[in-house]
């Protein structure tokens, strides 16, 4: 667990955003994502900025999503203007189901302790309690469910803002 936060500061306000960026993909039935930005101080990481893309660079479908090198970069050049790094994401899935599938974990970004959550029925609801929400972090080479209790003393929902920065594209392409 050396690699691994203990603890991350998730706005509340930072969960809502990401599921309202989320929700137009949800309503046309396909897989949203959000990227989160923040600090990491003595294994405490902050969520401070919430990133939402655009443009040709993120492909969504029903079953499947994906972010090119190039969106990327472009989040990146948005790290470092801001002192920030990347340090989890929220992405949707249809019905109940909130586990990350084969290829999230084989395909999705794999750093200790990234923090990856999946909204359940593709993030149309705005209002989707945390509890919905499947909280997984990448730790020790591979991707593991936090379970309710381990959740609800590691990620802890607080007050505060994080704004929502649009990378790629125009404001109003999804």
């Amino acid at each position: 667990m050396l690699n691994t936060p203990f603890l991350w500061r998730l706005p509340a306000a930072a969960l809502r955003t990401s599921l309202i960026e989320m929700a137009p993909d949800g309503a046309l039935g396909r897989e949203g994502v959000a990227l989160w930005l923040g600090r990491r101080t003595a294994g405490v990481v902050t969520i401070t900025h919430v990133v939402g893309l655009r443009g040709p660079g993120v492909v969504k479908t029903p079953n499947h999503l994906s972010i090119s090198a190039e969106l990327l970069d472009d989040v990146t050049d948005v790290m470092i203007e801001n002192g920030v790094y990347l340090v989890g994401q929220i992405h949707s899935h249809p019905s109940d189901w909130v586990e990350l599938s084969d290829a999230d974990r084989l395909f999705g970004i794999q750093a200790a302790g990234y923090l990856s959550v999946v909204a359940p029925h593709f993030a149309r609801d705005p209002d989707t309690p945390p509890d919905r929400c499947g909280f997984h972090v990448h730790d020790r080479g591979r991707w593991r469910r936090l379970g309710t209790w381990e959740r609800s003393w590691r990620v802890a929902l607080t007050r505060g803002v994080a704004p929502l920065i649009l990378v790629g594209g125009c404001r109003d392409e999804r």
